[in-house]
């Protein structure tokens, strides 16, 4: 019996020139079983990319102050990036910010939530149907809809149009004092103060809800608040 062994030394390929110049290329004979299976390694990674990351996840209605229900599911691709993209909106308004009465001038904020509240259901509705299917994307869309409708418009709807038209009535009568200073002596201030902080709590953990399901990382939100309200 003869043993056969294995040409160490065979090139990667061969590539020649004929004289009448066409031109052959010939690959070793191990280069082609080498590449296809990295081809399939690869294609496994990405495939379990997609599908592992982070573990079951909770998303839950009373934390952020919407209701009483608890939904637990592994975010997929697309659940992250819905929660990446609300995260984007609450963090670059004055809505998922702490409010500084003392500073911030609630018209101001009344925009912010208004814009937030166009933009945020726009999200929602880009959502492909089908998408739906999964109890993640399912759960991120019932908590939004739940935050403007439970959290943001009954708020907007007691107070945003009454407080509107006083406050712009008062600039006209004193246009030297501080926006800050003429907003505090609205009749009603210290009830639409207290209202307008407990939505502002809610939505501060919505956002903290939301970037924790896009990240899981729960602590660097810390971080984050820090430098965007430096």
């Amino acid at each position: 019996m003869t043993e056969q062994t294995t040409d160490v030394t065979e090139p990667l390929f061969s590539f020649q020139i004929a004289e009448d110049f066409s031109v052959s290329l010939e690959l070793g004979s191990w280069v082609a079983p080498t590449v296809l299976l990295l081809t399939l390694l690869l294609l496994v990674w990405f495939w379990l990319k997609g599908r592992i990351g982070f573990e079951n996840y909770e998303l839950d209605s009373a934390g952020i102050g919407i209701g009483d229900t608890s939904v637990s599911f592994k975010p997929n691709r697309t659940d992250r990036q819905i929660a990446y993209a609300i995260w984007v909106e609450l963090s670059t308004r004055k809505v998922g910010l702490p409010i500084d009465p003392d500073h911030d001038v609630i018209s101001e904020v009344y925009d912010s939530w208004y814009s937030f509240f166009g933009v945020t259901r726009d999200l929602i509705k880009e959502v492909p149907a089908h998408k739906l299917k999964s109890k993640g994307t399912r759960a991120i869309v019932r908590a939004s809809v739940q935050v403007l409708n439970e959290g943001l418009r009954p708020h907007l709807t007691q107070w945003q149009a009454r407080y509107r038209r006083w406050y712009e009535a008062s600039l006209k009568c004193d246009d030297i004092r501080e926006p800050q200073a003429v907003q505090q002596e609205f009749p009603k201030y210290d009830n639409l103060l207290k209202d307008l902080l407990e939505i502002n709590a809610k939505l501060i953990e919505y956002r903290k809800a939301m970037y924790e399901l896009a990240t899981g990382d729960p602590e660097s939100i810390i971080a984050i608040d820090q430098e965007t309200l430096n």
